[in-house]
């Protein structure tokens, strides 16, 4: 095996075990070498070291926890390896030039500082689209669930086809365009949770009789950074999941408070069975791009 693959496959199980004990010697055993060979393979790969590789990607893993949980700062400081509160707050500071308190508490959630994972395979970026989108009435309902950190891929696949069949079951006929609007806030009782809001909508003008008995939503006007998604159902999550952990550092975007946007584009007809194997759908955040002056 090249090596090449084999750093490839080290870079897999790393993000896996981020959050348990991984000394120089764990991971040389895991990758069948010599702890002094191992870390010059991975630099001559990647490009970095792989102590300060696994530190940063910690820490990106431990602000997305900060930004979505009301977990103690302690709790997330040990859980990603940190000895004390004061360690953590030192290591993240000086990787996000601000402390964990005030990182947790900014109402926008600046990308500056996420470490992405090194990906090795054909990756390409996803084309980022920046459109400005007007106020828009919707038909919908809200909806809500809680779920932890690691629970929000599964629950989240799960919860929106529930929603949506709940949401079109009155209906004979799809419209063609659907949407999504989601916000993640942290819980109120569990500090280790999230509270998911998810709206299942349609355009006011798609409306159909059926539909009727759903509110009024109004989508406030703003800017976003779109990506485009085509293929299977499942895999919307993980594809979510690759743009706010890698599109958004790497194009260097600031969230600004708001709700995500899914626009599904469907058959438009009468209504099947099953939910479709594959899909459609445009993935818009919310941004705030900075202004130049100069």
């Amino acid at each position: 095996m090249d090596q090449a693959s084999i750093i490839r496959d080290l870079l897999v199980w790393l993000e896996s075990h981020l959050d348990l004990p991984l000394s120089l010697d764990n991971v040389a055993a895991k990758a069948g070498y010599s702890k002094w060979h191992m870390q010059r393979m991975f630099k001559d790969v990647t490009g970095h070291a792989i102590g300060a590789y696994i530190r940063a990607r910690r820490l990106s893993k431990a602000a997305v926890a900060l930004r979505l949980t009301s977990r103690p700062i302690l709790d997330i400081a040990l859980q990603y390896r940190f000895d004390s509160q004061q360690t953590f707050t030192r290591a993240f500071k000086k990787q996000f030039n601000q402390t964990p308190a005030w990182y947790r508490r900014a109402s926008d959630w600046n990308s500056f500082g996420l470490r992405p994972p090194i990906r090795l395979d054909d990756f390409k970026l996803p084309e980022p689209v920046y459109v400005t989108l007007p106020e828009m009435r919707l038909i919908g309902q809200t909806q809500s669930y809680s779920c932890t950190l690691e629970q929000i891929s599964f629950y989240r696949d799960e919860m929106r086809i529930h929603f949506w069949k709940q949401f079109l079951q009155e209906t004979d006929t799809v419209p063609p365009v659907l949407y999504g609007l989601h916000q993640v806030r942290a819980s109120k009782e569990k500090d280790d949770e999230q509270e998911i809001l998810y709206t299942t909508a349609v355009p006011e003008n798609q409306i159909s009789q059926d539909l009727q008995s759903s509110q009024i939503l109004q989508l406030e006007a703003g800017e976003y950074v779109q990506f485009s998604y085509e293929g299977p159902t499942g895999a919307l999550q993980e594809f979510i999941l690759m743009i706010y952990g890698t599109c958004m550092p790497t194009l260097g975007l600031t969230r600004r408070f708001g709700q995500d946007i899914e626009r599904f584009y469907t058959h438009g007809g009468k209504k099947r069975p099953e939910p479709p194997s594959e899909i459609r759908c445009e993935y818009l955040i919310p941004i705030r791009r900075q202004t130049l002056l100069g």
